[in-house]
């Protein structure tokens, strides 16, 4: 059977029809829901793109496969699901990106690939690129319908005109037309492969940039969603008081990120209202690109013939608690869709699971849906339990998390807080009930997400919660205790030969 492992970039859990959203329109993805099983709990363990990519594809936690900020490079002697895919019998496509820092012990010095973090994870064999600053093969299509060609890739994305009077942000609609976005090229590169194919079992991974930022969208999504049906952010509590928030504030939401008029120290209400209405403007751009694919797969009697996996890499602030874009210890930024459709197990579809499950389980579903073993060192493991309609007896009861803040290039935060680059990191242990947030050089937070949902008020200086807050930290070591570089650690030599523990192990 074939594969279709289809990722978005940015994408809030939270935001589907299906789902009783008030702004978004998804009525495509909506219908793969009722298809699929539906992991409502799902969380990335890491954010930005690269290591939450590469923590997808290697079925590792950021603390094993170390590849632990956008450039930081994938250590070359782990394995993978490209890799184990590889071995048996696909060949497998990428169309998008993947993010992976390359090895630079692998390469010759002077080798271009160690002048950019947009590498490709080895064992896919990348169709098209549209990623970034990775944009010729789409402008390439766009100069050729008569498009003036910008100066630098990324200008593509600067409104088509811009007012001199609008102040702040600006919905007005991009330089391209919706037919010819990038959304449309990529699409239009897949169904293009999709036609020559023979027969024979293939292999996508499709990864579609938006609705990452800049928020700029064509004509109409860039004014599709009416403001009056985007809700309010979530107000800014004590939590936002902690040393990191503050400096993370000032550096990282700097506006060129969404465009280079904003100002996000001064945005208004109307301002915050338009960005979340473009966000999900470009969310129901993709919702309609997804359509043009799962028709054509429907129209091609492949549909019933492919496992297809939906997810992300992390999630988006999108204004909560006066933030935007991915990182630091918010749910926003860290909860993610993830849907499987498997045509072996149609009795299934539409089931909702409500179990925590982790961005590291995808790698290890895919291989036992093959019937493969994964490899020993993976951390995630098989959902298709879940897909057959059980319950496993042992379940995770919590979901973990890491993002490494260091900037070895700037040192930015390492100056201003006062910390060395290994320092620059915290740790999320997150319960149904509870957030524990650990920093190697920072104080700690905790947060009674039963009584405090949107996580205002911090709890780990109060006297009535230290108990809870030595149980969550202990609780954290266990995990990375238990979840330490494992490739050989259940093997032996002895006088028998290599003996091997291949039993279960304490999920968590």
């Amino acid at each position: 059977m074939n594969i279709l492992l289809l990722s978005v970039d940015q994408w809030r859990a939270d935001c589907f029809g299906f789902l009783g959203h008030p702004a978004v329109r998804t009525p495509n993805l909506d219908r793969l829901a009722a298809e699929s099983v539906v992991f409502r709990r799902h969380f990335t363990v890491a954010a930005p793109c690269g290591p939450a990519r590469t923590s997808l594809l290697s079925g590792l936690y950021p603390f094993n496969h170390r590849s632990i900020t956008n450039g930081t490079p994938f250590d070359a002697r782990f394995p993978t699901l490209p890799g184990g895919l590889k071995l048996a019998g696909y060949d497998p496509l990428l169309f998008g990106y993947t993010d992976t820092s390359v090895d630079p012990r692998t390469l010759e010095p002077d080798d271009p690939r160690l002048l950019t973090y947009e590498g490709v994870m080895e064992g896919f064999r990348q169709i098209v690129d549209v990623n970034g600053d990775n944009l010729g093969a789409w402008l390439d299509v766009l100069e050729a319908k008569g498009y003036d060609r910008p100066e630098r890739d990324g200008d593509i994305y600067l409104h088509a005109e811009r007012p001199a009077e609008a102040k702040g942000f600006w919905d007005g609609p991009a330089r391209y037309k919706a037919e010819d976005s990038d959304m449309a090229f990529l699409t239009d590169c897949v169904l293009d492969r999709l036609a020559q194919e023979t027969g024979d079992p293939w292999l996508y991974h499709l990864v579609y940039l938006r609705p990452h930022p800049p928020l700029i969208a064509p004509e109409p999504y860039n004014r599709i969603i009416p403001r009056d049906r985007v809700e309010a952010p979530l107000p800014v509590g004590d939590g936002e008081a902690h040393p990191f928030l503050k400096v993370w504030a000032e550096q990282h939401q700097k506006g060129g990120y969404f465009d280079p008029e904003i100002d996000f120290s001064a945005l208004s209400t109307n301002d915050v209202t338009a960005m979340r209405a473009v966000y999900y403007g470009l969310m129901a751009e993709m919702d309609f690109q997804i359509g043009r694919l799962l028709k054509a797969l429907e129209d091609t009697g492949q549909l019933d013939n492919t496992l297809l996996v939906f997810t992300c890499d992390h999630g988006e602030m999108a204004g909560d608690h006066g933030l935007w874009g991915k990182g630091g210890w918010y749910d926003g930024a860290y909860r993610i869709p993830l849907m499987i459709r498997d045509p072996k197990r149609r009795k299934t579809a539409g089931r909702q699971v409500q179990a925590l499950t982790e961005s590291v389980d995808v790698a290890a579903t895919v291989m036992d849906w093959l019937g493969k073993k994964a490899p020993q060192s993976w951390d995630g493991v098989s959902l298709l339990p879940w897909l057959d309609g059980d319950t496993p007896p042992v379940w995770r009861d919590h979901v973990f998390w890491e993002f490494d803040f260091r900037d070895i290039e700037s040192g930015t935060y390492e100056a201003a807080l006062g910390l060395t680059p290994d320092q620059c990191t915290l740790n999320v242990w997150r319960s149904d009930n509870v957030k524990y947030v650990h920093f190697t050089g920072l104080p700690p937070l905790l947060f009674d997400l039963a009584n405090d949902p949107g996580e205002r008020h911090n709890l780990a200086g109060d006297p009535a919660w230290l108990g809870k807050r030595l149980e969550m930290a202990e609780g954290l070591l266990a995990h990375r205790m238990r979840h330490a570089e494992r490739t050989l650690t259940n093997h032996k030599l002895t006088a028998k030969g290599v003996l091997t523990y291949e039993g279960p192990r304490r999920l968590g």
